[in-house]
């Protein structure tokens, strides 16, 4: 379905105990407390660290039948690899992953601004993707100014990668659409991950988001500036946006 789903990038953040998760509550609960607000979120930690195929099946367990995750490559593979020899850390991935294989949005590749396009390296990696994982959907967040050539597009768009738009005074913004996904990451205004959006710059994602759907794609939007619960109330702010219009 062409739906539009907004939520934050992880949820397990201990600046969010006493504002947002009740103080007593435990850790382990903290994802289906989540989960009573909001129908979404990036699961942030496994691009540090893999999780236990065990706490894979106990995340899952704990949300509603409509609950979606979209979980972040590792680094090794991203950062390290820099997408080389793909085949064994997607491997490993996926097998951990598989118990939420019904409940995934599209996964979420990271590159850092050191990575460059290069035709033959992409391809190969997107033909694995396609070739070993035909029922995932991916975006590509890239930081390098050489993804934005029409070749790394059109690379994006006959693989049906979502070219990802990140809003930051950071990260250079580009607004590329690839793929039936639009995926959208707000990493904060002004300082990073630490800066709230105006509700008049929501109110323009707002109309936006709801113009792309009735174009066709499904759009994924998750906010990444969680320190003082920014992401969280912008989060809530841009839901209602999209629900009153």
């Amino acid at each position: 379905m062409n739906e539009i789903h907004i939520g934050t990038s992880g949820w397990s953040y201990k600046g969010w105990k006493g504002t947002f998760y009740p103080e007593k509550l435990k850790t382990t609960d903290y994802l289906s407390f989540y989960a009573q607000h909001y129908k979404v979120t990036e699961i942030n930690s496994s691009f540090y660290h893999l999780p236990l195929a065990s706490t894979v099946h106990k995340w899952v367990d704990q949300v509603p039948d409509d609950f979606l995750f979209c979980p972040k490559i590792s680094r090794y593979l991203s950062h390290m690899k820099k997408l080389h020899d793909p085949e064994e850390p997607l491997e490993r991935f996926f097998d951990i992953f598989k118990p939420m294989k019904d409940k995934m949005g599209p996964v979420l590749i990271q590159l850092p601004a050191s990575v460059a396009f290069d035709a033959k390296t992409d391809e190969i990696f997107y033909a694995t993707l396609m070739n070993k994982y035909p029922e995932y959907e991916f975006a590509m967040e890239v930081r390098h100014e050489s993804w934005y050539s029409n070749e790394s597009l059109d690379l994006m768009k006959r693989y049906n990668i979502a070219f990802v738009i990140a809003q930051s005074e950071k990260f250079p913004y580009k607004e590329f659409i690839t793929a039936k996904n639009i995926y959208v990451r707000f990493h904060g205004p002004k300082a990073l991950y630490a800066s709230s959006y105006s509700d008049q710059v929501l109110k323009e994602y707002a109309e936006k988001f709801l113009m792309w759907q009735k174009e066709g794609h499904a759009v994924w939007a998750f906010f990444n500036n969680d320190i003082n619960g920014h992401a969280l109330s912008n989060t809530s702010t841009l839901l209602n946006f999209i629900q009153s219009s």
